[in-house]
């Protein structure tokens, strides 16, 4: 099932060049390096003549669809995936940034708990997760007729246990954020520079993140995780994972953000919120909040 986006109205195409004219005036504020790099980004995405982006709304794939619009204006087309494994509001959000970027986007609903891999939840869920999604996405980029598809994957990715960069690599979709030599902090400083409204936005996952491997993955449970964190941002908190560990909630947060939980008001709520959702235990991880603190240790 496909959902389009708005179509463009006259006046995006200037929308867009004026975009590019604000950041040739200002370019000299980036730091060198990081300006070699925004440089290089625009030269291959220009190569490539047409891009479907796969857009998820975080900083990395924001980046990437304002860049390549930029540049290839009408040549662009943005697919946000409406899978089990994403939160509505992710989905919602990259909607809405879609929209005021003034890019053509279509949503696509695509139910990958039915690939048995997936559902399992072994060690290399995220390689088979992304091998149907994104095989989906090369049929789309086929009718469309666009050249390349490309994702928001950085330099710094390659540092973490990332299973899915196999598919990405075995299906020829491209990641110019990394050829480029783009890092984290560089991702979010040329982001806050071009004006982007997310560039502070925090790291997202997918909520399968949240389950020890080896535990099935079902609609029901994404779904009780979602809640959970949504109760928990509800709460003031902004960076969260609710690790689910059976009857046990592990809740992450930013370490900045203790002071918060300590609070009784908001410690009674969210204890009680999630018993409400199933928990008979909820607990707060001392160590904070880290990227896959579910993945196996790397030798």
């Amino acid at each position: 099932m496909v959902a389009a986006g708005r179509t463009k109205s006259p006046g995006e195409k200037t929308d867009k060049r004026q975009r590019v004219v604000s950041g040739r005036k200002t370019r000299g504020q980036l730091e060198a390096g990081l300006a070699r790099k925004y440089e290089r980004l625009k030269e291959e995405l220009k190569l490539a003549g047409s891009a479907l982006v796969a857009f998820s709304g975080g900083v990395d794939s924001s980046l990437l669809l304002r860049v390549a619009a930029d540049v290839l204006e009408d040549r662009v087309l943005a697919v946000i995936i409406d899978a089990p494994v994403f939160s509505r509001e992710e989905i919602l959000a990259a909607q809405h940034l879609a929209s005021n970027l003034k890019v053509p986007f279509m949503t696509v609903k695509v139910d990958n708990l039915k690939v048995p891999e997936v559902v399992k939840n072994t060690e290399q869920r995220c390689y088979h997760c992304k091998l149907f999604l994104f095989s989906r996405l090369k049929k789309i980029a086929r009718q469309k007729g666009l050249i390349e598809i490309i994702e928001g994957s950085n330099f710094d990715d390659a540092k973490d246990y990332r299973p899915g960069k196999k598919a990405v690599e075995e299906l020829n979709i491209r990641s110019p954020l990394e050829e480029a030599g783009f890092s984290k902090d560089d991702v979010r400083n040329l982001a806050k520079y071009l004006g982007l409204p997310n560039w502070p936005k925090p790291p997202a996952a997918c909520l399968a993140s949240r389950i020890p491997y080896g535990q099935s993955l079902d609609r029901n449970l994404l779904g009780k995780i979602e809640k959970g964190e949504k109760i928990l941002k509800s709460l003031g908190f902004g960076q969260v994972r609710l690790r689910h560990h059976g009857e046990l909630a592990r809740i992450e947060i930013d370490q900045a953000e203790f002071e918060l939980w300590l609070k009784p008001e908001v410690r009674e709520k969210a204890v009680t919120s999630l018993i409400g959702l199933g928990y008979r235990y909820v607990a707060l991880d001392l160590a904070g909040y880290r990227t896959g603190s579910l993945n196996p240790e790397r030798g």
